[in-house]
């Protein structure tokens, strides 16, 4: 049987409930999945907010370390500039040769994957795991642009029972008005937080 290792790349600022949630569903109900490696930005990317790599990696490494089926790579963060996502997954490609990669990524994505760096190798090298987000439709927006037509055949849609709801800028902002997180984040998540005062000075983004 073909063995696949999906790529969850991210910024996890800071890694919820709903991050996991997601990747272990994938893992559950995808018989061929065998692992999922979460990939945190590099806080080169422009992005407001966005605290640094190793708070985020170390985050990640704790709810990871628990559970066999999951990984963290630090293939981005520890690049001095910013990579491409069609650069980092052939790096991972290198890493697991006798593994087919996928890449997930969201709906609102999609919508803008004919603008990143490569799209046409991307697709061409790559399945992507498609998850739909709010009332979005993967078939819908495939045949809105031609570049997604033209390619169609490399997306998969996240089969309609698996859900994640995913707003860690919610999570950021109760973290600044003092308010409590529990339940939102894993529990080592919530205690590295807690531990070394995360996002309570970090502005809103």
């Amino acid at each position: 049987m073909e063995e696949i290792i999906v790529v969850f790349g991210g910024s996890f600022n800071p890694p919820l409930n709903s991050h996991f949630s997601l990747a272990e569903q994938i893992v559950s109900e995808y018989e061929m999945v065998k692992k999922v490696i979460f990939v945190p930005v590099n806080s080169k990317y422009n992005k407001q907010g966005l605290i640094g790599n190793k708070e985020r990696y170390e985050m990640l490494k704790l709810v990871c370390d628990k559970n066999p089926n999951f990984l963290v790579s630090d293939i981005e963060i520890k690049n001095m500039t910013p990579l491409y996502t069609i650069e980092t997954l052939r790096i991972l490609q290198k890493q697991y040769p006798n593994h087919t990669i996928w890449f997930t990524i969201g709906s609102d994505n999609l919508k803008q994957l004919d603008t990143w760096e490569k799209a046409e190798e991307l697709v061409s090298d790559f399945k992507i795991l498609v998850l739909e987000r709010d009332k979005d439709k993967m078939e819908e927006i495939i045949l809105q642009s031609p570049f997604l037509s033209d390619h169609q055949s490399a997306f998969i849609k996240v089969k309609n029972h698996v859900k994640s709801n995913m707003s860690s800028t919610f999570v950021r902002d109760k973290i600044k008005r003092g308010k409590s997180i529990r339940y939102l984040t894993p529990d080592e998540v919530y205690e590295y937080i807690q531990k070394n005062h995360l996002y309570e000075e970090v502005e809103q983004c």
